[in-house]
């Protein structure tokens, strides 16, 4: 078996067809579709069976230790239809503001990468370029690309 040309193959199969070759390779159905996982068990298997499982020792160890009696395989959920309870919807009042944050109208200033960066701060959110966030984490991440903490890229109260 070219497990090489295994996983090649597998960058080329849809996520109904990675169900259907974990389900051949394990003789279980699986639960998930997510792609990304799908291809790290199944190549997982594939090692497995070209190269040796886990000792008897090892699955004897395992077992000692997951003790699933108590493990929830998915998050009660809620129903979508229902109208959410009172003690589910939450009031914004003044008074629950981060007091990290500026007064409402507040123009918060950054430069950043040669550029000045301009953020008004409004009473439910924040204005940048025309565009309404809601939070300062999400502001940061529009202009950098990736996640940074909103109070510490524009230095704002303890975020330094």
């Amino acid at each position: 078996m070219n497990i090489k040309a295994e996983l090649a193959a597998m960058e080329n199969m849809t996520t109904g067809e990675l169900v259907e070759r974990y389900a051949a390779l394990t003789g279980q159905p699986v639960r998930t579709r997510h792609r990304a996982y799908l291809i790290r068990k199944i190549a997982w298997r594939l090692q497995a069976d070209a190269e040796g499982d886990l000792s008897e020792r090892a699955r004897r160890r395992a077992a000692e230790l997951a003790n699933d009696a108590d493990v929830r395989l998915m998050p009660p959920k809620e129903n979508p239809l229902e109208a959410p309870s009172e003690a589910a919807i939450k009031t914004v009042r003044v008074d629950d503001r981060d007091p990290r944050l500026p007064a409402v109208g507040t123009m918060i200033t950054r430069t950043y990468k040669g550029r000045t960066l301009y953020v008004v701060v409004l009473a439910d959110g924040f204005e940048f370029m025309g565009h309404r966030y809601n939070t300062l984490s999400a502001v940061a991440k529009a202009v950098t690309g990736s996640h940074v903490n909103g109070f510490r890229f524009f230095r704002i109260g303890g975020g330094q």
